[in-house]
C-alpha cells in the first residue's frame, strides 16, 4: 500500500489505527480526514511514528469535492472508514445525525471510491463495523459468526448495518473489492469520556455518582483497542474482497463486574483518596430504551484466514487503560469539563431516576 486514506482518523479508533499503519507500512503515505467533531481531536495524533508521512485534512465524509479533490491529488489506493457517530446513546436521542454520518458518509466514500478507481483491482476499501448489528444474544446463544442475520436494535447499530449492506453491494455490482471489519466493544487510550470505561474512571476520580443502567448484567465483548487496529490492518492487507471478519476480545465480563473492577484498580493506585472505596459512587439509573442484553463474536475466520489473536488479556487492557487516564489528566479533563459533554450528561443522565 502506498497511499491510504483514513477518515475519523483523529477519534479513538481510528488515532490508532494511523500510528499502527504508519509504523507496520513503512513506505505508506497516509492522509488522515476527520471533521473534528466532539469525538476527534488532532491531540489524538501526537507523537506519530515518521510525522512526515502523514497528512492530516479537517473535513466532511459527505463532501463529495473535497474527496475527489483528495483522490485525485493523493491517488489513494486503499481506505479505511472509521468516521461515524458510535455512541448508542447519543443515537436513541438524535438519531438523524447517525444516518447523515453512518449512512451517508459511507455512501459518498463509495462512490468516491467508485469514480476514481476505474480499475479498481488491487484496491481496497475497508468499512470498519460493529457487533452490534446483529442484535442481542441470549445467555446461552453461541457467538455470532460473519454469516449470523442482522437484527440491529438502535438507531445507531441500524445505522451501521445499512452502512454494511451498501458497501458490500459495491463490491458486488461495481467490482470495488471491500472488506468488512467487525469489531467488538473497543477500549483504551484516547477514548472519550462518553463511554463506560473512561465515564467510570472520570467520574469516579471527581468523587461523582457512576452511573450503572439498570440491573448492570448486561455484557459486551471487550476487546483492547491496539489488538482490535491489529486486525483491521490484517484484513486490510490479507482478507478476501467481499467478506467480513470478526474482530472480538472473548471477554465478557457483565457491566456491574466491568465497573466495580475499574473502582478496585483506581482504589490500588490512589490509596490516599477521599473518594475510596470508589464502589460507593456507583448509582444504578434507568435503564436505556432497547438496550441489549449480550454481545459475542466468533472470531474463528479471522484466526484461520489471517491469523489474527487478540495478545491483550481484559486485566492487562484494564490496566494500561486505567494508568493512561491517570497520567493524562489534561487531555481528560478537556474533554470532560467541556460545555459539550457537560450538556450531554445533564441530557442522558440527570433526568433517570436512581434506583437505589
Amino acid at each position: 500500500m502506498r497511499s491510504i486514506l483514513i477518515t475519523g482518523g483523529a477519534g479513538f479508533a481510528g488515532s490508532h489505527f494511523v500510528r499502527l499503519l504508519l509504523a507496520a507500512e513503512p513506505e505508506a503515505r497516509v492522509v488522515t480526514l476527520d471533521l473534528l467533531t466532539y469525538a476527534g481531536s488532532r491531540d489524538n495524533l501526537r507523537d506519530l511514528p515518521d510525522p512526515s508521512r502523514h497528512t492530516f485534512v479537517q473535513g466532511d465524509i459527505n463532501d463529495a469535492a473535497l474527496l475527489d479533490e483528495l483522490f485525485a491529488r493523493h491517488e489513494f489506493d486503499a481506505l479505511v472508514n472509521f468516521a461515524a457517530e458510535s455512541h448508542v446513546d447519543r443515537s436513541i436521542l438524535g438519531p438523524g445525525a447517525f444516518l447523515q454520518a453512518n449512512v451517508n458518509g459511507a455512501f459518498q466514500l463509495l462512490e468516491a471510491a467508485r469514480r476514481h478507481w476505474t480499475d479498481p483491482r488491487g484496491r481496497r476499501f475497508l468499512q470498519v463495523s460493529t457487533d452490534e448489528v446483529f442484535g442481542e444474544l441470549g445467555p446461552d446463544d453461541p457467538p455470532w459468526d460473519e454469516s449470523s442475520p442482522y437484527a440491529p436494535r438502535s438507531p445507531y447499530a441500524a445505522s451501521k448495518a445499512a452502512a454494511d449492506h451498501l458497501a458490500l453491494a459495491y463490491h458486488h455490482t461495481y467490482g470495488l473489492e471491500v472488506l468488512l471489519g467487525r469489531c467488538s466493544n473497543l477500549y483504551g487510550p484516547y477514548q472519550h469520556p462518553e463511554k463506560l470505561i473512561p465515564l467510570v474512571i472520570e467520574r469516579a476520580l471527581s468523587g461523582q455518582p457512576v452511573p450503572l443502567y439498570g440491573d448492570g448484567q448486561q455484557m459486551r465483548d471487550w476487546l483492547y483497542v491496539e489488538d482490535g487496529c491489529a486486525g483491521l490492518l490484517a484484513v486490510l492487507r490479507a482478507g478476501r474482497p467481499g467478506q467480513a471478519y470478526n474482530l472480538g476480545g472473548g471477554h465478557q465480563p457483565t457491566n456491574e463486574a466491568l465497573v466495580r473492577r475499574i473502582c478496585d484498580l483506581l482504589d490500588g493506585r490512589l490509596p490516599g483518596s477521599p473518594h475510596r472505596p470508589f464502589s460507593r459512587l456507583i448509582r444504578r439509573v434507568a435503564d436505556r430504551p432497547g438496550h441489549d442484553r449480550r454481545y459475542a463474536l466468533d472470531t474463528a475466520r479471522a484466526r484461520a484466514e489471517l491469523g489474527w489473536r487478540p495478545r491483550v488479556p481484559l486485566e492487562e487492557g484494564l490496566n494500561r487503560t486505567v494508568d493512561w487516564y491517570l497520567q493524562n489528566r489534561q487531555w481528560v479533563e478537556a474533554r470532560a469539563r467541556s460545555g459539550e459533554h457537560q450538556a450531554w450528561l445533564r441530557q442522558n443522565y440527570s433526568q433517570r431516576e436512581s434506583e437505589d
